[in-house]
Formats: structure tokens, sequence, C-alpha cells
């Protein structure tokens, strides 16, 4: 997925009225499959991190409109759930969207077979998709007359899956709950989803929706299916980064007892007070699941049943490893979906009255309103996962490593993970804790891991920063400058940097773009000031003036306020 524009036809979060955004710039067409991650920078406030939030919003709208497996009274019903879901109103109620799109290369062999006229080179399709107020979503293919013949076509929903991204990556370092609501939203779409397998006893292989949230409760799934399953040459620059050789044990433990009751009908006890919970059936919750479980317990170094509680316990070795790939075809997202599956079951205690509140919620608050299941009560959980370091051999708990050691294995990691993919990225801020030698090596180390022979990098990573580190590994084109007007309406623009950034220096970048002329702190700039101010008042001589001046480190400021008090000495 390549985006090129997006346009917002009212007020969103810091945003103002008929706020747009260009990505894709014309004279950069040619090199759309190159890698080009898209900068997104400015001050605190200024609006970037709200373009992520408003794709995620909007592509959870989409998403919705054409899933097969909705919640109960997730759908709006004058009667029944006048604040459910419409497809006519959305969070962004007025949009347009903008992006290309990989084809299928079988479809386009099709297509130009059944049209012996079309030649063409094009492998993308143009989709626009535009939502006026008050009406749903238009999904219109642009460029489809070279392909089919055929102008003004419009997909309808369950057409436009197929020519939506494969996967809608979220990551925020912070706690950024307008970015992660969508995504949790989702997340219980999936658990209800699978509920709704369980009352029917119809099988269950993956969740439907495509909207992938990598927080904590991810983030030892991504480590671990990329470790099991990637070439160890494209895991290679980022353990070199962090020191670690790899992954040395971890365990699974499945809760195979937890029941849910459902009325006989197939509704669930709890949705509805009108009959006694007597008469509800209890079903296993993990009863759809018992072809994964068997999965995972084929690739044990050993596994007990105690009790209903499934202990699998893994040694990693090459062998471990050959066995992740026969019983996962190979398949990186198939083994990670596992996980997925089975984490999301994790929300079994939330009430029925809980969900429906998120579901039509627009709340900032996402982490406070759902509740944190206790550890010994989940239904999935990884546990004693041990890493191995590249210093000695030595070996250590997952949970030791830093904060940042953590943001880098995640940020990395989802890039990774889903760099096969037509996908789209929203990283929000993802070096916030990052030493200034790992924020210098972020893009560069991410440019390693997503290389691929073909050369073509079919997903568009959007990521907001503060780092001029990050911006000076980004060209210029796609590095994109939020920042307020002066004034009372303080509107937020955007625009594209007036120098070449790639390769710029930090501090060229600083000050061009923070607008921080200054390379030292506050309080020892103010010092350097008082020196200087003492100076021209007479107050001290000009040894005193040095001498205090050379009680700060060296830097640039230093050394101008010297050169001012020796100049003013020398008249």
């Amino acid at each position: 997925m390549k985006l090129i524009r997006l346009k917002i036809f009212e007020r969103f979060r810091s945003l103002p009225l008929n706020f747009e955004i260009h990505f894709l710039q014309k004279r950069n067409q040619s090199q759309m499959f190159q890698f080009m991650p898209y900068c997104l920078v400015g001050r605190n406030g200024s609006g970037k991190s709200n373009i992520l939030e408003a794709l995620a919003s909007i592509f959870y709208h989409l998403e919705c409109m054409q899933l097969k497996n909705l919640p109960n009274d997730f759908v709006f019903d004058e009667e029944e759930n006048p604040n459910g879901y419409r497809s006519d109103i959305g969070n962004i109620d007025a949009f347009e969207l903008e992006y290309r799109i990989p084809l299928d290369k079988d479809k386009i062999a099709r297509w130009k077979n059944e049209n012996k006229r079309i030649d063409s080179n094009e492998i993308t399709a143009h989709i626009l998709i535009s939502k006026l107020q008050g009406e749903s979503p238009k999904i219109k293919w642009v460029n489809a007359d070279i392909f089919i013949g055929q102008t003004e076509y419009f997909l309808d929903p369950l057409q436009a899956r197929e020519y939506y991204p494969d996967y809608i990556l979220g990551y925020s370092s912070g706690e950024n709950e307008i970015l992660s609501l969508p995504f949790f939203k989702m997340r219980f779409i999936h658990y209800d989803e699978y509920e709704q397998a369980l009352q029917k006893q119809l099988p269950y292989s993956q969740p439907e929706g495509k909207l992938i949230y990598i927080d904590n409760n991810f983030s030892q799934a991504v480590f671990l299916t990329n470790y099991l399953m990637q070439d160890p040459k494209v895991l290679e620059p980022i353990y070199k980064t962090l020191g670690i050789s790899g992954i040395f044990q971890f365990r699974i433990i499945i809760r195979l007892n937890e029941t849910k009751e459902f009325l006989e009908e197939g509704e669930l006890i709890g949705e509805t007070m009108s009959v006694p919970a007597q008469e509800g059936k209890k079903v296993e919750l993990t009863s759809r699941l018992s072809n994964l479980i068997q999965l995972l317990k084929n690739c044990t170094t050993c596994w007990e049943n105690n009790e209903g509680v499934l202990v699998l316990d893994y040694n990693i070795d090459d062998e471990t490893k050959k066995a992740f790939k026969a019983n996962f075809d190979n398949d990186h997202i198939k083994l990670f979906q596992s996980f997925q599956i089975l984490l999301t079951l994790n929300l079994f205690e939330v009430t029925y009255e809980l969900k429906k509140e998120l579901y039509e919620s627009n709340s900032l608050y996402v982490n406070e309103t759902v509740p944190i299941v206790a550890s010994s009560k989940r239904i999935m959980r990884f546990k004693d996962l041990v890493i191995r370091t590249s210093v000695n051999n030595t070996n250590i708990y997952n949970k030791s490593l830093s904060d940042g050691e953590h943001q880098f294995l995640h940020a990395m990691g989802v890039c990774l993970l889903f760099k096969n993919s037509n996908s789209l990225f929203l990283l929000d801020e993802p070096e916030t804790h990052f030493n200034p030698d790992w924020r210098s090596l972020f893009i560069s180390t991410l440019r390693d891991c997503l290389e691929q022979k073909e050369e073509k990098h079919l997903s568009d990573i959007l990521i907001t920063t503060h780092s001029p580190f990050i911006v000076s590994d980004c060209i210029q084109d796609n590095v994109i400058v939020f920042e307020k007007a002066k004034g009372k309406n303080k509107k937020v623009v955007v625009s594209r940097p007036k120098f070449n950034t790639f390769g710029a220096s930090v501090n060229l970048i600083t000050y061009k773009l923070f607008h921080k002329e200054e390379t030292i702190s506050e309080i020892a700039n103010k010092r350097l000031k008082d020196v200087l101010k003492d100076f021209k008042a007479k107050k001290i001589s000009i040894h005193e003036a040095i001498k205090r001046a050379n009680q700060l480190g060296d830097s640039i400021e230093k050394l101008i306020i010297i050169d001012e008090l020796k100049r003013i000495e020398g008249k």
C-alpha cells in the first residue's frame, strides 16, 4: 500500500476543518516501491499523531462495513440498539483517502488475456475512498479502465476488501489511547467472532479483521514468531544492536478447563436476564482450538496437562525451529495469528455491558475501561522467556531487558513480521526510550531488516518522531513538518523542509524544524548570558568573566560568549 493523500472535511483533534496532507509526490511515483518511510515531525501538540489516529479510525470504519462476523447488538437498530455502528456515521464523518495498492499478478495476467488491447506496465490499483457527512463511504477504483475497461468504477464493501491493505498495524511507545481505541475495538470484535464460532460449534482458523495493535500483550508473540520462523540473517541487524544472539527457552501455559455458559438457543448467559443461569450449557472456551493447540504441542520439548492446565515447554535449537516451520507451513504470520487467537481469549471475563460500552465509545481512557486479567486467570500466557546474550553466551530473562530494548524489539519486530504484506504501519514515536546511538541506527536497521530480493517494499510506514537522528535518515520529500501557525486560530500547517534532510546534521535539523537555536540546556545558556550581562554592566572583570564561562563544558554557545567578551574588551 502506498498512501497518496488524506483530506478531512471536519475538525479532528488538533487538525482544522478541511485539513489535507499529501504523501506520495508525483515525481517519486516511479520509486514508490523503494524503502521510503514517512517521517512526521513537529513539536508536541502540532497534530502529527492525529494523522495516525485518523487513518486507524477510517480503516476501522471500513473494516466494520464488510466483516461477516460482527458481535451481537453491534450494528445500529433504531429501537434495539440506537447507539450501534452505522456505516453512514463515523468517528471521522467526512473525508477523502487516496492510495495505491499492488494488484495480484494472476489477476493482471487474466485481464490481459481477456482484453488484448491492455498494454500497460501498471501493477497498482489507484483507490479513492470518499465519505460525505451522514453517508456511507464510496470506494472508487480510479484507474479501472486500464485493466477492465470501465471508468467511474465503484466497489461495494465486499469487493473493496481486496483493495484494502492486508493489515493495519499500530504501535505506540507511549499511552496514545486515541490511536489504540479502534485497535482495541477490533480486538474485542476478534474475541466476539471466536465466541460466535464457539456458540455455533464452528471451526475457527484466524481473525477476520485486519487491525492489529502491538502492545505489551502481543510483544512476546512478535519476538518469538520472528525468532522461530525468520531467516537468522534477517534478524541479525536487530540482535547485533541489542547484543543478543537468540532465545534459549520459553513456556506457554493454556487453561483448557475455563468454560463459557450459553443458553440453548445460543445466547451467552449475562447478555439477557430473562432466563436463569441454570438453563445454560457450559462449553470449554478453547474447544474450537484443539487443532491449533495440537500444532503447538507437536513443537514442544515436553508438555503436561495438570488438571486442565496445559504447560508447553520449549528448549530452542535447530530442531525446534524446524518443527515450528513444518507445523505452521513455514508461514510466520500463521504462527503469530495462532498466538493472537489464544491471547485474545484473555478477554473472556469482560462483560457484555462493558464491551458494548467500548464499541460505542470515543473515550480517551481505554486502558482504564478494560480490566486487566490476573496472570493466573489468563487463558494463555507466556512464561520463563529466556534470552541468550552475545556477551559470553549468558542467559537472561526477557523481563530484565530495559524499556529501550523492549521498544526496539517491538518496533522492529512488527515491521519485520509483516514485511512481505501490503500493509500500513502506524508507528507513534517508536524511539522515545532509545539512546542517541540507537536513534541514529533506527531507520538504517529497519531498512536492513526489510530488504527483499525483489527490492520492492509493498507497505507504507508512517513514523511520528521528535528525533533529528530519524529525520536525518529520511529523504526530504518524505519528511512532513507539522507546525501551528501564529495567531488566534493556531491553524495546523504541514509542509516539506526547505533543505535536504537526508544526511543533514542533527543541529541543523533541530534548528530548522524545531526552531531550537541553542545546543545546550536552558539553565546553562542563562548562566552564559548572565556572564556577558554582568561584564557589560562592569560588575566583573574580563578575567572573572572568562573564568565563570569556563566553569561550563565546551559548546558553540560558550565559544560565542568568550569571543564576544574578548571583542568588547579589545574595543
